[in-house]
């Protein structure tokens, strides 16, 4: 039988317990309901460290296709990528490697780095999510809040852990979609990756010589705004032509001769092949729907280069 000391020393120890255990909910609680911290993507990319583990919400592009789950900023450069998943039990579905599973759901809530992100699973995400797992890939303008991790684990000698295809990128899991703007236009292309002319036979190859660059697609869109190159809202073989004299450094008034390849509201594709070169260049030119957000009229959109190519043959 308990001693009455034993007796107040077990109701003690029960009641410490209680107290630690009320402790650690109330405490889960405050994590799941902090504030997230207001950052843009350029402002994590350039000191990753001071953001990682840390919840955050961002005003960005997110890219969905295959082995893609990304979000970007033009406004900075791309690389490093910062690589999406969802928390909770959802999982985004996006294969990278061979063998990885195409399941929507995951046993338990994730964790990473010892914490355990939830997911607001409600009708914004279940739209968000609907949009950008249309195949074959999609580019939403999108407001989250998210815990980030940082590739290597924020240290200096990147030991830490990595994410997404083989270790590739610092990672942003998402507690909530809290906003995103689907696009309800035509005239805008929604691809974030441009299409690749095909080798043809064998004993040929095509590499990308140029690809598009964002700084240079926003000060496109703004001199055409301005006026020195108003052709580009309705000439897009004037644009292609245009980066290929650029590229190839030839003199302005060289004659080019395209073949149109691929021809679309958003999109179109032309060929070149110079007179006693074995070389033959595409040039892809598009109006991209994320620069609409920097126009002065989003209704009004330049063509822009988002990328060359050059193909050859043995």
């Amino acid at each position: 039988m308990y001693s009455r000391l034993e007796m107040r020393s077990d109701l003690v120890r029960k009641s410490m317990k209680w107290l630690t255990f009320s402790w650690f909910l109330a405490a889960g609680a405050a994590a799941i309901a902090q504030q997230p911290q207001q950052a843009t993507i350029c402002q994590i990319k350039a000191n990753p460290a001071a953001y990682d583990r840390k919840l955050v919400q961002v005003t960005a592009f997110a890219s969905h296709g295959s082995q893609n789950f990304t979000i970007f900023d033009p406004e900075c450069r791309a690389w490093p990528e910062i690589w999406l998943e969802y928390g909770g039990t959802t999982t985004s579905g996006t294969v990278f490697s061979p063998g990885m599973s195409t399941s929507r759901k995951r046993a338990k809530q994730i964790d990473v780095a010892g914490i355990s992100v939830p997911l607001t699973d409600d009708k914004t995400f279940h739209d968000f999510d609907h949009f950008v797992q249309k195949p074959p890939d999609s580019l939403v303008h999108v407001t989250l809040a998210g815990w980030f991790f940082a590739a290597g684990g924020g240290k200096s000698d990147g030991s830490g852990p990595s994410y997404g295809p083989m270790g590739c990128c610092s990672m942003l899991v998402i507690q909530q979609v809290l906003a995103f703007d689907p696009p309800n236009r035509g005239d805008l292309d929604l691809s974030p990756a441009p299409d690749q002319p095909t080798a043809g036979r064998d004993g040929c190859s095509v590499k990308i010589v140029l690809e598009g660059n964002a700084r240079a697609q926003i000060a496109a869109q703004g001199q055409a705004e301005a006026g020195p190159r108003a052709w580009s809202f309705d000439d897009p073989a004037r644009v292609a032509s245009d980066a290929l004299v650029g590229f190839l450094n030839l003199a302005p008034e060289t004659a080019i001769t395209l073949t149109q390849t691929r021809k679309s509201t958003a999109r179109m594709s032309f060929e070149w092949k110079p007179g006693g070169k074995k070389e033959t260049y595409t040039v892809v030119v598009n109006r991209p729907y994320w620069l609409s957000f920097y126009a002065k009229d989003p209704k009004k959109m330049a063509w822009v280069v988002m990328a060359v190519y050059e193909a050859s043959c043995q």
